[in-house]
């Protein structure tokens, strides 16, 4: 089994090394690994991208099990962190501009 390192989100439960993604689950991959240092979508937005609106719990699932993407740009849709996550994925935000208020709610950076 793959092994979770920090650039996997809190609870990550990784694909073995040999798993053949879905080809929702390679949408997913692709669109997550296609957001830039800076950009910000949702869960739901996400699932919209790759065709599959509502499907937003099944995203986050595949990030949980994805290494390498850039998970902390995800969001849920009220654009709050997860309390679970906070402590790795606020750093990241910040550090790519992003303000993150004490309700965890984030901020983007004015572009």
């Amino acid at each position: 089994m793959a092994r979770v390192d920090d650039t996997m989100p809190p609870r990550a439960a990784p694909w073995p090394d040999d798993h053949e993604p879905t080809p929702f689950q390679a949408r997913v991959v692709a669109a997550v690994a296609g957001l830039e240092p800076g950009e910000l979508a949702t869960y739901g937005e996400v699932a919209e991208e790759v065709g599959r609106p509502g499907a937003g719990q099944a995203v986050a699932n595949v990030l949980r099990a994805a290494p390498g993407l850039p998970w902390w740009r995800v969001l849920p849709g009220d654009g709050r962190v997860y309390r679970s996550h906070a402590p790795t994925q606020v750093p990241r935000l910040e550090a790519e501009g992003h303000r993150v208020d004490e309700h965890r709610r984030v901020h983007p950076a004015a572009t």
